[in-house]
């Protein structure tokens, strides 16, 4: 079972940037066959998707309202997963996810039933 803890929330202004963190834990994890996610729920929605990478080789994907703001990086030392937010949003108010799953096809990689664990979340709220 693989154990994910996010970090790095907060209340930020218009603008701002904040960086997520997201600490993978557990021997099951694999470095070859998982992908590590960020999803996000704001208050009254549904979960959506906001990035996503391969951890064998780093390629990344983004949904769209994200792209050109967000960068989604791993160390593969700490076994860790960022996510830097600029110029934030007040839509982008959420409570933030972290979540892995294995053997992800490309075509499936914003899908959350694809992600098998999941941690507990952090809140980012973004104020105007």
């Amino acid at each position: 079972q693989v154990q994910l803890v996010e970090s790095g929330g907060g209340l930020v202004q218009v603008g701002d940037s904040l960086r997520l963190n997201c600490e993978v834990f557990g021997r099951t994890f694999n470095r070859y066959r998982n992908t590590v996610g960020w999803f996000r729920q704001a208050s009254g929605k549904e979960r959506e998707f906001v990035a996503a990478i391969r951890w064998n080789d780093g390629t990344t994907d983004y949904a769209d309202s994200v792209k050109g703001r967000f960068a989604i990086s791993r160390d593969n030392a700490k076994l860790t997963v960022d996510l830097q937010m600029n110029s934030l949003k007040p839509e982008d108010t959420a409570i933030y996810f972290c979540a892995t799953g294995r053997n992800i096809i490309s075509t499936m990689i914003s899908a959350e039933p694809e992600y098998d664990s999941w941690g507990q979340g952090t809140q980012v709220t973004v104020s105007s």
